[in-house]
């Protein structure tokens, strides 16, 4: 068999070679000529698959190391008699750690205590419910709103998106992005969204660009009804508005699910299910590959300090969110293809960011709360430091 793969899918070439030989290119870079004598294609989401990369050729299996299908033509695929899957789930730990990160990170610098706050989560499916515990292990309030799950499940966990939006200190978008249908999800965040909004307010986006209108966006920010935004999706990215990242407070090159187990495990989840497709049973697992983390263990003062200061010190000596931002920034032109190059550059070669799972911490003078926050957020618990 020939299998073409993403160059950005860690471990694809010792996952599928196996069954044959691995090509492995940069997603945009895969073309027709690739696709025509290959039987499978394992890509991320910047490689559109259409009638276009895929008719007349061998491919009979394509898998997507990612949640989203919006790069495929799924319907064109099931036309055609080709198997496809995606990897929802796989990186929901790495976004919900995302938000953590960010509110952590915008909470002090405005000097806002998160416990006791409301957090509104809109989209509540694999990631939404990650974020949702997240949130609480922070101490606050969450809201949930999810359509499509409580017409599904009904009962009274849910709450309407005027009365979320009314009551929320912060807003976290979590869903796929959707023009028809019975939700559909396409700038969903505009004008009446924003007026709806609690005053001074703090917004975040790490679903997809086109759930926000960004004009709509703008001008919330300019009548001052935003204490602060974070964005990690755009809309017509990689090339986005640079007036918009010039005025959020975190903006980031769609990277919340690109921690390094979240890609993993795309991987994981593709193989798997193309084991399903050839009848075979899977047997490579990545556990003896990854490699060490950057900071294994961490020792942490906690005596006479706020349970908050000491969760943002831990983490962001796992994850520093302003380093994305920085680096988003740095390489921006007015010019709009050079700064979608960077966008792409910086996703394509993203820093191997671990999950903090991977740090023990040893917490000294801490409470028994702080250490059940600590492992709630997903921290290994160490001893105390001698």
């Amino acid at each position: 068999m020939k299998i073409v793969c993403s160059s950005n899918m860690p471990y694809a070439m010792e996952a599928f070679r196996q069954f044959g030989e691995v090509v492995s290119k940069p997603g945009r870079a895969i073309t027709a000529a690739d696709a025509r004598d290959a039987d499978a294609l394992m890509i991320r989401s910047t490689t559109r698959v259409s009638r276009a990369l895929l008719e007349g050729s061998r491919v009979r299996f394509v898998g997507t190391a990612t949640i989203g299908v919006d790069h495929m033509d799924v319907a064109w695929m099931d036309s055609a008699g080709i198997r496809w899957c995606s990897a929802p789930g796989c990186n929901a730990n790495s976004v919900s750690e995302y938000v953590t990160a960010a509110l952590l990170c915008i909470g002090g610098r405005r000097g806002i205590a998160l416990e006791g706050r409301t957090l509104g989560v809109i989209g509540v499916g694999n990631v939404g419910s990650r974020v949702v515990k997240k949130a609480e292990a922070l101490g606050m309030r969450v809201l949930m709103n999810d359509p499509p799950r409580q017409a599904a499940e009904g009962g009274c966990a849910f709450t309407g998106l005027e009365a979320l939006l009314r009551e929320s200190d912060a807003v976290t978008l979590h869903v796929p992005m959707e023009k028809q249908g019975l939700h559909p999800t396409w700038h969903m965040a505009g004008n009446d969204f924003f007026k709806a909004m609690k005053p001074g307010a703090i917004f975040l986006n790490a679903a997809r660009g086109a759930v926000v209108d960004s004009p709509a966006l703008l001008r919330a920010m300019d009548a001052g009804r935003l204490s602060a935004v974070v964005l990690d999706t755009w809309e017509h990215e990689p090339e986005f508005p640079l007036e918009l990242l010039l005025r959020v407070d975190l903006g980031t090159p769609h990277i919340a699910g690109h921690s390094f187990e979240g890609k993993v495990m795309g991987t994981l989840m593709v193989y798997r299910e193309f084991c399903r497709h050839l009848g075979v049973a899977p047997t490579w697992t990545p556990d003896a590959l990854l490699p060490a983390p950057a900071v294994p263990e961490l020792a942490l003062d906690a005596a006479g300090r706020p349970d908050e200061d000491v969760l943002r010190e831990a983490v962001r000596a796992v994850y520093d969110i302003e380093r994305d931002d920085r680096d988003l920034r740095a390489g921006c032109p007015a010019d709009g293809k050079a700064r979608a190059e960077h966008f792409e550059g910086l996703r394509l070669k993203y820093w191997m960011r671990r999950e903090f799972q991977y740090t023990r911490l040893n917490v000294a003078g801490g409470t028994e709360r702080l250490a059940e926050k600590l492992a709630r957020l997903g921290f290994a618990a160490g001893g105390s430091p001698s």
